[in-house]
């Protein structure tokens, strides 16, 4: 078998459709599926299942599937260490992040990086957590920031911030005269949040176990902004990420933001990557560069006019897991 056969299978594997896997892999589906009955051949098992509309992996294909992947993964990490040694510090870095955070930190970081690393190719993707986990474990990324807890330990763990959680209220609702409030007395609210495979949900529902706070169960929003644009119409309230409040925000004088007096609700941010990975050095230097962009944004946002009152974020306790 070959490294390009391989690549065939995967792509199959993933797409489940001969024309389709062609198309990704560059070939003509004829070639395509020659060279994977070629490699049944040599494995002298079968490993797809063709139906005249779908394709399915027998139980000895998903098998070789997973182990394929590995494969492929642990090739691209040897032309990784050999394009960084060759090339001065070249090459390409697939970069994960979640979409309640990517929105707010990646306009102001990623111009650093690109000046910190001018010769680094820098991919973003942007999606749930549970798929940038997923992506990361098949090597399709080479790194993620991600919000804690994340249980894998196949993972290195590179600590960003923690991120405080400020209430935001209707410009007209009762607590939008107040700075700030006890975690406490959200028991008297119902919160708006996010709808399921957000982490942000989690930690939300988090924020609500502790405080005796439950969710408003008429309404799921799909985004932030979402969440925001109810806020602004009077239909309830949420918990809002500081680096989601400080933002530029349009019609801002219609919602009023409020932190906690007590111990701050708040959730961890930190960048994993596989700890086999041939970019170890260089993932924590870009690490470097999302911490101090996080912490100074954090403490521009403590001063801000919005929260004047954020405490430092030396002094905020994550949601416990």
């Amino acid at each position: 078998m070959n490294v390009r056969e391989l690549q065939y299978l995967v792509a199959l594997a993933d797409h489940r459709n001969f024309g389709r896997a062609a198309e990704v892999c560059l070939v003509s589906q004829p070639t395509l599926s020659t060279q994977i009955r070629k490699l049944e051949e040599e494995l002298g098992v079968a490993l797809v299942e063709r139906a005249p509309r779908n394709v399915m992996l027998t139980p000895a294909g998903a098998d070789i599937v997973e182990r394929a992947r590995r494969a492929l993964h642990e090739i691209e990490q040897i032309r990784e260490v050999a394009r960084r040694r060759s090339g001065g510090g070249c090459g390409t870095v697939r970069l994960g992040i979640f979409p309640t955070l990517g929105p707010y930190l990646l306009p102001h970081v990623v111009p650093l990086l690109g000046a910190r690393f001018p010769r680094i190719e820098l991919l973003l993707v942007e999606e749930k957590s549970d798929l940038l986990l997923a992506q990361l474990d098949e090597g399709k990324l080479d790194a993620a920031v991600l919000a804690f807890p994340v249980q894998n330990a196949q993972l290195h763990c590179d600590i960003l911030f923690d991120e405080p959680f400020l209430l935001a209220v209707p410009e007209h609702h009762p607590l939008a005269r107040r700075k700030t409030l006890k975690t406490s007395e959200l028991a008297q609210h119902n919160l708006m949040l996010l709808e399921d495979g957000h982490c942000l949900r989690e930690h939300a529902l988090e924020v609500c176990r502790l405080s005796g706070s439950a969710e408003q169960a008429s309404f799921r929003a799909t985004s932030l902004e979402t969440l925001r644009q109810m806020v602004m119409a009077g239909s309830g309230l949420t918990l809002l990420p500081q680096l989601a409040a400080q933002s530029p925000l349009p019609h801002a004088d219609q919602i009023r933001l409020i932190r906690f007096a007590d111990s701050t609700p708040s959730r961890r941010i930190a960048l994993f990557w596989r700890k086999s990975s041939a970019l170890d050095g260089l993932l924590r230097e870009m690490a470097a560069v999302l911490r101090e962009t996080a912490e100074r944004l954090l403490a521009e946002g403590s001063t801000a006019d919005h929260a004047p009152d954020i405490e430092s974020r030396t002094r905020t306790a994550a949601v416990p897991a």
